[in-house]
């Protein structure tokens, strides 16, 4: 099998939405889930450390980059059979949406804009505006690494939870590809987040034609600082890098009084499994870390957008970026007793 691989030099920050990342030892391109099965098989049978990256927009790596092989994984395209429909992981995320409203067909509008590579999605559970994939999808094929086979993994076995899946923070599988169920009728999954409603002007829980859903969606994105631009920094990020976090139920009453004393106004919190979950850009925001709050030497900042992510402003490293993460993760902790946690995978790095 012919596949396309590159011996280096090649940079990790050649390959990530935050252009941070040192060198990796082998670079190799797999375009069909047959080569990926492959390259993955060879690297471990040889014994190489192997990263898989797909679009890189959830992805920190460390500036001595990765001593191993990088499979680029690019394989595309997507079927479809009634009101299911199957997508290579490599497949750019939003082209499939946007593919899927421009035929009339629902379900994942909530999530347009959203960078990154289909295979992603399943992994940490990819959510927007009140939608997560958990809702659609139906099974991932997958290389199961140990067992070196590909088997089909239905929903129900991938332990969904908020922003997260059995296969974040593992790599024995590898997504081949996913299916999703989605809505013939082209109308919109229930509009469940209050901005996107206000925006559409209409009440929670509606439906409306999912065309128009994607159009206020990236609009709301585009305000945030959320779709990718070259020539925007503020997009040079890993979008928000920092999940809103989830205080359990039992110890709720006291962290909320404790945020009460410390800031003015009420924060935003919505009923999550086992707790209550808290807005993390709100905390941010109250600690002092406002939107554009730069961090070492201003090659990194918070978005001037959206305190969520943190932005490369052009000549930044991995360290730059942890050195201001950990800045305000501290902070927030200090303010409020409250931890953040990272979103995206650190690879060769830490908090």
């Amino acid at each position: 099998m012919d596949i396309a691989e590159t011996p280096g030099p090649a940079r990790l920050a050649d390959f990530t939405t935050l252009r941070v990342g040192g060198p990796v030892r082998r670079l190799v391109i797999a375009t069909t889930a047959a080569e990926l099965v492959a390259a993955v098989r060879d690297a471990d049978d040889a014994g190489e450390p192997v990263l898989l990256l797909g679009g890189g927009s959830n992805l920190v790596v460390g500036d001595e980059g990765f001593a191993g092989t990088l499979v680029r994984i690019a394989n595309t395209g997507w079927t479809r059979d009634a009101d299911i429909v199957e997508v290579a992981a490599g497949q750019e995320w939003d082209a499939f949406v946007s593919a899927l409203v421009d035929n009339g067909l629902g379900g994942l509008e909530c999530l347009s804009g959203i960078p990154g590579s289909v295979g992603a999605t399943p992994i940490q559970n990819v959510g927007a505006y009140g939608g997560e994939v958990a809702e659609s999808i139906v099974s991932v094929e997958l290389y199961d690494r140990a067992a070196k086979e590909v088997r089909t993994v239905k929903a129900d076995e991938l332990g969904f939870a908020y922003r997260t899946s059995v296969l974040k923070g593992t790599d024995r599988g590898v997504v081949l590809s996913v299916r999703f169920r989605i809505d013939p009728s082209g109308q919109s999954a229930p509009i469940r987040y209050a901005e996107l409603a206000r925006t559409l002007g209409v009440e929670i829980d509606a439906k409306v034609p999912a065309a128009q859903v994607r159009e206020a969606v990236l609009g709301l994105r585009r305000g945030k600082g959320m779709v990718l631009d070259p020539a925007d920094h503020d997009t040079w990020s890993a979008g928000s890098f920092f999940t809103n976090p989830i205080v359990p139920g039992e110890e709720a009453a006291a962290v909320l009084s404790r945020i009460a004393e410390s800031a003015e106004g009420k924060i935003p919190q919505y009923p999550a499994k086992g707790g209550v979950k808290l807005s993390a850009a709100w905390l941010i925001e109250r600690a002092g870390f406002g939107k554009g709050y730069p961090g070492p030497g201003g090659r990194v900042s918070l978005s001037a957008k959206h305190t969520l992510a943190l932005t490369n402003r052009g000549e930044a490293s991995t360290e730059d970026l942890l050195a201001l993460a950990r800045e305000v993760r501290d902070g927030v902790e200090a303010r409020f007793g409250v931890r953040l946690h990272p979103e995206p995978l650190l690879i060769n790095c830490s908090l």
